[in-house]
């Protein structure tokens, strides 16, 4: 799947992401978004042979693009969620790391896959699921989750201000019928979506149930954590957001060592704050939204491990 890695993913911000992790001779570096693999080949393209390289991903799919990598001895491929990391590098000896990359926007493979249903484009089966194994799709949020369960989705991960009224419509429509596909959920809410919002606001439904679908929050809550624990002094966090609720998590913990971005202080007033930011965070140019229009909402945010006072 190599020579159609970019139809699988075309790579955001790929030079900006990738000069963030400041590759040095020897380093430990994590790709923990492997995807289509645009981002791991060009860190593989800028390592020597005395660095290494992990690439998460608990995608299937993801897995079959990285066979062509099983032969370089710099590469490892780690089936699994990310919110893993840190136990993973555990299992692997490595105590601490060099660089970690994060692109955290859905592959352009997910949302074309007509059988994933990710996408409202398509009519297909209500599933959303990040990794097939997982026993939870979307269908089951849809049809099983009360009222107030599907509101709250999707004003929290949707940012929906009409979110009683959408949860209210999708418990009506299921009371006639099972809503089994993409297209009966978006018929369901037709009546809910003014024109000229109707697919941006289909979109962030889609957003709010597949988050929840794949625990998106608390898998980055714990991969960040992880990520901040084990990076070496000097080590780099390079991460690439594409919505505010993601974005905010990315910001704190780099502002503040923690998800919820209150800065900590020990008995003598130390602040516990063991990132600092590397210059403003990075937008795609123009020329990169033309040629990749999901890029337009990417935001870069790089930073670097610090040793910090006693």
């Amino acid at each position: 799947m190599h020579d159609n890695d970019t139809t699988y993913h075309i790579p955001v911000l790929l030079r900006e992401s990738v000069d963030g992790l400041d590759i040095r001779p020897g380093g430990i570096y994590i790709d923990v978004t492997f995807g289509g693999g645009g981002h791991t080949r060009e860190i593989l393209r800028r390592m020597d042979t005395t660095c290494h390289l992990y690439s998460f991903d608990q995608d299937a799919d993801a897995q079959a693009n990285a066979a062509d990598l099983a032969d370089d001895a710099r590469f490892t491929f780690v089936r699994s969620n990310f919110r893993y990391l840190k136990q993973w590098m555990r299992y692997y000896g490595e105590e601490s790391v060099d660089g970690i990359l994060a692109d955290l926007g859905v592959s352009s493979h997910h949302f074309d896959d007509e059988q994933r249903g990710f996408s409202f484009r398509h009519d297909a089966p209500l599933d959303m699921r990040m990794n097939r194994q997982s026993a939870m799709s979307a269908m089951q949020v849809v049809n099983e989750y009360d009222e107030q369960q599907i509101a709250d989705i999707l004003y929290l991960y949707g940012e929906l201000r009409q979110a009683r009224r959408m949860a209210a419509a999708i418990v009506k429509a299921r009371a006639k019928q099972s809503i089994k596909t993409t297209g009966a959920l978006a018929e369901a809410l037709s009546a809910c979506l003014a024109h000229d919002r109707e697919k941006k606001d289909l979109a962030r439904v889609f957003q709010a149930i597949r988050i929840e679908v794949n625990h998106e929050m608390e898998a980055l809550s714990e991969m960040l954590k992880g990520a901040t624990d084990l990076l070496a002094e000097g080590g780099r966090l390079s991460v690439i957001t594409y919505h505010s609720l993601e974005d905010r998590m990315v910001k704190n913990i780099i502002k503040a060592g923690n998800i919820e971005g209150k800065v900590e202080s020990d008995f003598y007033g130390h602040k516990h704050t063991p990132l600092t930011a590397i210059g403003k965070p990075i937008t795609p140019d123009a020329n990169e939204i033309e040629r990749n229009p999901r890029s337009r909402s990417a935001k870069l945010r790089i930073a670097e491990r610090h040793e910090e006072r006693q």
